[in-house]
């Protein structure tokens, strides 16, 4: 199984810290946008690497344009050899609208034209056709000499998608490379939601699960002593108290039978009692969406859970002191193993 690593740094340091990713044995490097752009990092991380595939895990559709997007999903992907790859996600409607200002709408069938742009744009500049793309969302029909960047070695950039919900899963089996669970997803949830609807899209566009690389979800909690793993739990418990104050999150618990708990999660969140909420995460939430114990047991136990359906997991560890590479290199040994 492929090991990822999210970069967790200030821009300066981007150069040194994929280096040491990529020495360490990592397979990916990918970003989030939270506090940072996605994009500016992998710029760094792909002058001063040579193998490690870089990606956003996910940059924020609806706020760029495709042509955006695409322009600099290109460029990436030239300056890497192909080594990128575009993850995507909608985000959910309080932050589309009161974060990034832009207006909502249904996303699957808005996310499906963004795709679906996308390619035609690569496809455009690659095929030296003519740009026309026109659809409910977005139409682009003007590409001149000017404005057209000359063709490039990879010209096939994948695209991966972000989904929690069912419609969002079958979108992913019919238009992505690929699909990214979220960390808050358990066997369960992947089995019973997530897994039969990314086949039904994948019919409906005349594919199969096969076809659909899928990044595993989930928590690790590696430690070799008590310590270390209380430590781990309170971070994950925090983490999965922050999701499951999020309505979008429900459908994951309500698989439990913890559905009732998001209210009481989200009446904190608005309360801004955030330090108060993981006393609600129990420990049979923890070991439902958390592989727990020393690294190769949590290992062992993520493969388990993942491994007949996942290519890849993605570690929520960045490099950081001796002790902690000495754990990251456990980690990825025994995914690489398995």
């Amino acid at each position: 199984m492929r090991v990822e690593a999210r970069i967790d740094c200030d821009l300066a340091q981007v150069p040194a810290y994929a280096q040491h990713a990529e020495r360490l044995g990592f397979d990916a490097l990918n970003t989030h946008e939270t506090q940072h752009d996605p994009f500016f990092p992998l710029v760094l991380a792909a002058e001063h690497t040579q193998r490690i595939t870089l990606g956003t895990n996910v940059a924020i559709a609806f706020p760029r344009s495709p042509m955006i997007t695409a322009n600099i999903g290109y460029d990436l992907q030239r300056l890497s050899n192909g080594r990128f790859r575009l993850g995507l996600g909608p985000q959910v409607k309080g932050h589309n609208e009161r974060r990034f200002s832009v207006p909502w709408s249904a996303p699957a069938p808005r996310l499906r034209e963004y795709v679906q742009a996308l390619r035609a744009i690569w496809d455009c500049w690659n095929g030296g056709g003519s740009l026309d793309f026109r659809g409910q969302h977005y139409s682009f029909t003007l590409m001149t000499p000017f404005f057209r960047p000359p063709p490039i070695d990879h010209p096939h950039i994948p695209v991966y998608l972000s989904a929690v919900g069912p419609g969002m899963c079958r979108l992913a089996g019919e238009v992505a490379d690929g699909l990214r669970l979220h960390p808050l997803c358990s066997v369960k949830y992947l089995s019973d939601v997530i897994l039969p609807n990314l086949e039904a899209g994948a019919d409906r566009a005349g594919r199969s699960l096969a076809d659909i690389d899928l990044v595993c979800g989930g928590f690790l909690i590696p430690g070799d002593d008590d310590q270390a793993i209380r430590s781990g739990k309170a971070a994950v418990a925090q983490r999965i108290a922050f999701y499951a104050s999020t309505r979008t999150y429900q459908p994951v618990l309500d698989v439990h039978g913890w559905g009732n708990l998001t209210a009481q999660f989200h009446e904190l969140s608005i309360q801004n009692r955030w330090q108060e909420m993981p006393e609600l995460v129990s420990d049979a939430m923890l070991e439902a969406f958390a592989a727990i114990g020393p690294p190769e047991v949590a290992a062992r136990d993520a493969l388990a859970r993942y491994g007949a359906t996942c290519s890849s997991v993605s570690l929520d560890m960045p490099p950081g002191s001796a002790e902690d590479d000495a754990t990251l290199r456990r980690l990825i040994d025994s995914f690489h193993a398995g």
